[in-house]
């Protein structure tokens, strides 16, 4: 298995996250995962593609994991994003669709989700926080880009089709309303469907280092993968011509935000 997370620095005021990315799985863990589970369907497939180069100075925080060994965008405690609605847990036992992904006997249990917690969860997390703290102190502030995909159609989790983009602030207490503006200008003029704290207003990321009075901001970005794959079937391949598309809106998003960096500082 390859490092459990990888970091690349830029000078910027932007951390993009990447808990979702990662298809790594220990075979010991592989092994106890049912034909279903080792497809993997629920990775952020090609995000971090679709992220590279698009503006100067980003840092990048990426797990390498796949959220099958356990979901880095979770909280450790084992509470829920959104109760009362679907969702996977710390250690997911079925996909998005609600269909079992391991082996029978084999699931994971309480055990199997601290050992992990502290082997994958926390790691990643305290890599991210270091870098959110390094940028602060360079800026003076620092925002958090969580990035994140998801199918464009799961019944299991939401009615009728995704919007392409899907603005997570927890209801704006994640970040500075000015970049919760300008984000979700920035997805209107790019004439794509946009939603504001919809489906999905935050993940636990989100909402554990958005911290606006502290200088730090941070608001999620779920896309619909109908805007950059080929097919949300196996093998889930990139469409060259999609991403394309779709990587100028992504990249007039981020330098906004950027331009804002310097103005949020002094406010502060």
């Amino acid at each position: 298995m390859s490092a459990l997370f990888t970091v690349t620095r830029g000078d910027g005021p932007i951390v993009l996250g990447m808990p979702h990315v990662g298809t790594d799985v220990p075979q010991d863990i592989r092994d106890r995962l049912n034909d279903e589970g080792r497809i993997l369907r629920d990775t952020d497939w090609h995000v971090d593609r679709l992220y590279a180069g698009l503006i100067p100075g980003l840092t990048v925080v990426r797990a390498n994991f796949h959220r099958y060994v356990i979901d880095a965008n979770r909280d450790p405690s084992g509470q829920s994003l959104y109760p009362g609605a679907s969702t996977t847990d710390l250690v997911p036992l079925t996909t998005f669709d609600g269909t079992p992904i391991w082996r029978e006997g084999a699931e994971p249990g309480a055990e199997d989700t601290a050992a992990r917690l502290a082997a994958y969860h926390a790691p990643y997390h305290a890599a991210l926080a270091a870098e959110l703290d390094r940028v602060k102190a360079r800026h003076g502030v620092a925002i958090l880009w969580d990035c994140h995909s998801i199918r464009s159609v799961i019944p299991w989790l939401f009615d009728g089709t995704l919007p392409d983009f899907n603005i997570g602030t927890n209801g704006g207490a994640t970040c500075d309303p000015r970049i919760e503006a300008a984000t979700v200008e920035a997805a209107r003029a790019s004439g794509r469907t946009n939603v504001l704290n919809g489906r999905f207003k935050g993940g636990w990321t989100t909402r554990r280092y958005g911290r606006p009075a502290e200088g730090f901001h941070a608001i999620q970005m779920e896309l619909a993968q109908a805007s950059h794959l080929a097919t949300e079937t196996p093998p889930f391949d990139l469409s060259p011509a999609k991403a394309a598309a779709l990587r100028p809106a992504l990249a007039a998003m981020l330098s906004r935000l950027a331009a804002l960096a310097p103005t949020l500082a002094e406010k502060r």
